[in-house]
């Protein structure tokens, strides 16, 4: 039998629900900003979005980013290159849709799911992105529900106006009408995703639910948080406009994202925010975050000081250090590579090391290393993929790298993209390809193993160090050198 709280929960949802499709129907006879997009007294193109790790947030130069960011700089640069973009943000995703019908907005770009409800208020553009809804727990604390009825006496919260919260207010209808036991669930107003995923890592929150793209990024900061079922099947996300929008913006966007699909900007932009997220295991994090605490004091000084010589952020040149060294000083390999960077003897040399063990030699000499191959990668090449082929360098030569581009190119593939050169990397292995090019067999898979590492570490110290912002008389000084 249907909870008193159950049916208070039901008559809500589908209420909020009422109210967005009367808003949208009282919208529609209203003069919306859209309408007048492509006038040329009007240079400003408006995104309305939510902060988050996958949509829109200001770097460590406060400077803003995201997946939704550099997908809405990718389309207004080759559309509307006359306008500039802007972003609207709201506190919470259940305020996109409602600013995007209010005008506040011309495009929502906000991680959304192409659900029903949502379909009835706006329309949407081609999906960009697949991603499946994931019930979290925190695996220190609770066990992994083997089924949806095993959630009956605990607390699970979504934040309000999601597609989760349509999901479940689904699934727990299901299970009323199977008469299996029921389960209770809680939208709440000012928080997100986020938010949520941190309460349940901390003890404080029993369940969350959470789509896939952002779990796997929020496992590398909380490893104790794990997947217990999968909800439903697999949805799409993609922007949404009004329905009354300027059919120009529209058919624009419908080219944009079919073109971004079929020339790879589309993979390698999701390959620069996701592609890294699933590659640590849980004892990796773990003890990463524990060295954080215990042994990155040490060298942080060290760390920052050849930041202000390179200007190279000081985490990513941390986080090169630990997946070389585990910031042991003394670690030696069998092949004689040594120190906090493990710097070959060839390299040590040209750098001008004497001792490679001494810290402050071996961290300054990395830093500049990876400078001096960074700047060897044509200038072509963007960032932060000229980043990532230097650091693959460190690791296997530049020679190996461009052999790996020259491959590329051959399989019409990107030779100026990570997310496309990694892909030929590891057919250095191969007989195949290695016997093709100039500089024969490498063992191509260390290299991209090696980037993808060092990505997710810096990824979590971004998270958890703040940046360095060099002395007026440091910047100056090595800008000089």
């Amino acid at each position: 039998m249907m909870t008193l709280f159950s049916l208070i929960q039901r008559s809500v949802l589908w209420l909020c629900a009422l109210v967005l499709l009367t808003s949208c129907d009282q919208l529609q006879s209203q003069k919306n900003i859209a309408a007048g997009l492509l006038d040329s007294n009007k240079k400003t193109l408006v995104f309305v979005t939510h902060s988050g790790p996958s949509t829109y947030y200001l770097d460590g130069n406060n400077q803003p980013a995201g997946f939704e960011y550099d997908l809405a700089k990718l389309f207004a640069a080759q559309y509307m290159p006359d306008y500039q973009i802007k972003f609207y943000l709201v506190n919470s995703i259940s305020e996109v849709i409602p600013a995007l019908l209010k005008g506040d907005a011309q495009i929502a770009a906000a991680n959304l799911s192409m659900t029903p409800i949502r379909k009835k208020l706006v329309q949407f553009m081609p999906p960009y992105q697949e991603i499946q809804q994931q019930l979290i727990f925190n695996n220190e604390i609770n066990q992994k529900p083997d089924s949806i009825s095993a959630l009956s006496n605990k607390v699970i919260r979504v934040p309000a106006g999601t597609s989760f919260a349509e999901r479940l207010h689904a699934l727990q209808q299901l299970q009323l009408k199977q008469n299996k036991p029921n389960f209770n669930w809680y939208s709440a107003k000012k928080t997100n995703t986020e938010a949520l995923l941190e309460d349940v890592a901390n003890g404080v929150l029993d369940h969350t639910v959470a789509d896939s793209h952002l779990v796997a990024l929020m496992h590398n900061y909380y490893p104790n948080l794990e997947v217990g079922l999968n909800l439903g099947g697999t949805e799409e996300m993609a922007w949404a406009l009004s329905k009354n929008a300027n059919p120009e913006l529209v058919q624009n966007l419908k080219t944009f994202f079919t073109e971004i699909k079929q020339d790879g900007r589309l993979r390698n932009l999701t390959d620069r925010y996701y592609g890294s997220s699933k590659r640590l295991n849980n004892l990796d994090i773990n003890t990463f975050l524990n060295r954080v605490n215990s042994l990155l004091p040490k060298y942080a000084r060290l760390f920052k000081e050849a930041q202000e010589i390179t200007g190279i952020d000081w985490r990513l040149l941390a986080a090169v250090s630990y997946r070389e060294s585990h910031w042991d000083t003394f670690n030696t390999s069998p092949t004689n590579v040594r120190g906090l960077m493990m710097l070959t003897e060839s390299t040590a040399d040209l750098m001008g090391v004497t001792d490679r063990l001494d810290p402050k030699q071996s961290i300054p000499a990395g830093a500049k290393y990876i400078q001096k191959l960074r700047d060897t990668v044509p200038d072509k090449v963007p960032e932060p993929d000229r980043t990532y082929m230097a650091l693959a360098s460190y690791n296997i030569g530049y020679a190996h790298l461009e052999d790996a581009r020259v491959l590329a190119q051959r399989q019409q593939l990107d030779p100026n993209s990570w997310a496309d050169v990694k892909k030929t990397l590891v057919q250095l292995n191969n007989p195949d390809y290695h016997t093709t090019v100039k500089y024969g067999y490498a063992s191509g898979g260390a290299p991209v193993i090696f980037v993808e590492s060092i990505r997710s570490y810096y990824q979590i110290l971004q998270r958890y160090q703040p940046s360095h912002q060099p002395s007026f008389s440091n910047f100056k000084i090595a800008q000089l050198r």
